[in-house]
């Protein structure tokens, strides 16, 4: 079971397009419009992030058989140093051949180690970008729904000179909320494209961080939608 990052998108362009029909001027129709763009940028950058980079890959190879053969090589010549007569000259070239060797396996360890976590760190750049922007948006979404009180559709509603204009019918709140609360859903679907296949514990964590995000806004918005049914009920 694995999310389909072309499903995503269209279940996006969808909503965009039901927001459209209701609401096709204002301003979350345009926000959404974003979300699809982000969306298909996704879908890009998480292909991208689960290739590998061969560069890296086969330079982190060479560089550990380069290790490996460094050890054997040691090996060798540990046991050839026993055939001589000499036990001085034995102990001495021995001595500076385990001084020379351990010095060049640390710099092949930390080369390998340097190539193969250089691989992981790139890619977590460029999927923790990207999380943070739908960070943003998430935020966005939030702030469109801020005003959108459903005590404003009740008929004993007083407003004051600096409260924001709103002319929905509890119908049109109601969906507009539902929309609202539905971008933010999608927001965390498509982090977690990012992380799909890409098992880094940084990432991962930054991804959680956004569904925790969306998940607490969302709950902000159902208690305005259970407010404005049991208003509507009464």
């Amino acid at each position: 079971m694995i999310l389909r990052d072309e499903e995503i998108i269209a279940t996006v362009a969808r909503l965009q397009r039901r927001i459209g029909e209701r609401f096709p001027d204002a301003g979350l129709f345009h926000l959404c419009g974003t979300l699809l763009e982000l969306a298909r940028r996704a879908s890009e950058r998480s292909q991208w992030i689960n290739r590998p980079i061969w560069l890296l890959r086969i330079s982190g190879y060479a560089l550990g058989v380069a290790l490996s053969a460094l050890l054997l090589g040691i090996v060798f010549y540990f046991g050839q140093s026993f055939h001589l007569k000499d036990e001085d000259l034995q102990a001495s070239n021995f001595l500076s051949m385990i001084e020379a060797a351990s010095n060049e396996a640390v710099l092949l360890g930390a080369g390998t180690f340097f190539l193969f976590s250089l691989e992981t760190r790139i890619k977590r750049r460029r999927a923790l970008a990207a999380i943070h922007e739908l960070r943003s948006i998430a935020h966005i979404i939030d702030m469109h729904q801020l005003t959108k009180d459903p005590e404003r559709t009740q008929k004993q509603w007083q407003s004051t000179a600096t409260s924001p204009a709103i002319q929905l019918t509890p119908l049109l709140l109601n969906r507009y909320l539902d929309y609202c609360s539905e971008m933010l859903s999608l927001t965390g679907k498509i982090a977690a494209l990012y992380v799909q296949q890409f098992d880094d514990s940084v990432s991962l964590a930054a991804v959680s961080e956004i569904e925790q995000l969306t998940t607490g806004l969302n709950g902000k918005i159902w208690q305005k939608i259970m407010i404005l049914d049991v208003g509507r009920d009464s």
